[in-house]
């Protein structure tokens, strides 16, 4: 009898797996995934499954039921009334390419999902753990962040819109960071709201970041007016010499306009990362990079970004533009343990930052992005990166044609000495 019960539940669990692999099967040139039943696996068709998984007839037999994602676990719902299947997410993590390679926590994602042919709409919610606001006495924090999103299903491809709409900037961070120990000490002002269109399966993402009277205090940053380098003395270089006008042009093009940071290049950023398939330009302004080396240190993860700009937003206000370059100057990375602008001029060129010739700057600032791999290189080839080093030079501003002139000869005949 036992044997029999055994033979008559495989044979019913083989019987559900036929069905599901005929069901789900993904037509000729459908957008296909692999998922597992038990001890089987197979491909199914995702634009046939969110058809059923969102029917009026299927769906109400999901509730109840949860879905193991990369993400969390979804539980699901729905709601007779409105017709709309619900998701929940408690935790849920969210891969934002912006702020790095580790995926934000959320506390509690919510969603519906309602299809009317191959369109697709719904809401949001993303909720903070606990009350945020009442403990740090900011009610600013507490409640959570909503929104709607709508999307386009065909064979090949799911393509949607989201729209967040505009909350509290303190409040996005209790919501996605809410045990960042800055919280309990900052004012954090102005608010956020946010456009994204995501293409899947591709991924291609664009945001479209819509930010209103960001302001910080509270942090103490203006601890840094009389900080002193460890990296040596100080270069005491000025916007208008030219390693500054070099890093300003390899780092932060629009450095005297942003307010700590800069949208514009952090969606270009953003759009070249997903073009290389992996983190290859940060996004990150000289006041940001400031930040990382003076405070919150390099860790490659969306909570230390989150920090960075936390700091940055009020360094610009508690510092200047003119200390915040010095400061930046005296402290960035140079290859292996060196740092510092004085120290690196004495060390690859055996004189002043100062008095550094045009091109000798450029080559500098060129090094910037890869200190220690272009230091590397320098050894053992005698050169850097030569098309990042006649960028640099070529985005140099402020400078008159006769300078220009002179500096790009200088680039063009470049080859320094490697150091030892």
């Amino acid at each position: 009898m036992l044997l029999g019960l055994l033979a008559l539940g495989l044979t019913a669990f083989f019987a559900l797996v036929l069905i599901v692999r005929l069901v789900l099967a993904p037509a000729s040139g459908e957008w296909a995934a692999p998922i597992a039943l038990g001890p089987v696996r197979f491909e199914v068709g995702v634009p046939t499954a969110i058809r059923l998984a969102t029917s009026s007839w299927f769906a109400p037999h999901l509730a109840g039921h949860s879905i193991n994602t990369s993400s969390g676990t979804l539980q699901l719902g729905w709601n007779e009334a409105g017709q709309n299947l619900e998701m929940r997410c408690a935790p849920c993590s969210v891969n934002v390419p912006a702020l790095g390679a580790q995926p934000v926590r959320v506390a509690q994602l919510f969603a519906t999902v309602r299809r009317d042919g191959n369109l697709l709409a719904g809401r949001f919610e993303a909720q903070p753990e606990g009350a945020e606001g009442a403990e740090t006495g900011n009610p600013a924090m507490a409640g959570a962040l909503k929104g709607r999103w709508d999307g386009r299903l065909t064979q090949q491809a799911l393509h949607l819109t989201v729209d967040a709409e505009d909350a509290p900037i303190a409040r996005w961070y209790a919501v996605m960071v809410p045990t960042l120990p800055e919280l309990k000490q900052a004012r954090i002002a102005g608010t956020l709201g946010l456009r994204a269109q995501l293409g899947l399966p591709e991924g291609a993402l664009a945001l479209q970041p819509r930010i209103a009277g960001f302001s910080v205090d509270g942090l103490g940053s203006e601890a840094l007016l009389g900080a002193r380098s460890s990296c040596g003395p100080s270069a005491k270089l000025t916007k208008d010499s030219w390693l500054a006008r070099a890093v300003i042009s390899a780092e932060d093009q629009r450095f005297f306009t942003h307010p700590g940071y800069d949208l514009e290049e952090l969606g270009a950023a953003l759009a070249a990362n997903q073009k290389r398939g992996g983190i290859e330009r940060g996004g990150s302004t000289l006041t940001q990079q400031l930040a990382k080396l003076a405070i919150t240190g390099s860790e490659r993860s969306g909570e230390r970004k989150l920090r960075e700009l936390l700091y940055a937003v009020e360094m610009e206000q508690t510092l200047g533009k003119a200390r915040i370059l010095q400061l930046y100057l005296d402290n960035a990375p140079w290859g292996g343990a060196l740092c510092g602008a004085e120290a690196a001029a004495r060390r690859y060129f055996n004189r002043s930052a100062r008095t550094l010739e045009p091109a000798q700057a450029a080559w500098l600032a060129a090094m910037l992005h890869k200190p220690s791999a272009e230091l590397v290189q320098w050894q053992s080839t005698g050169s850097i990166d030569a098309a990042r080093f006649k960028r640099v030079a070529e985005g140099i501003r402020g400078i008159s044609r006769a300078q220009r002139e002179t500096l790009l000869k200088g680039v063009a005949a470049a080859r320094f000495a490697a150091p030892s």
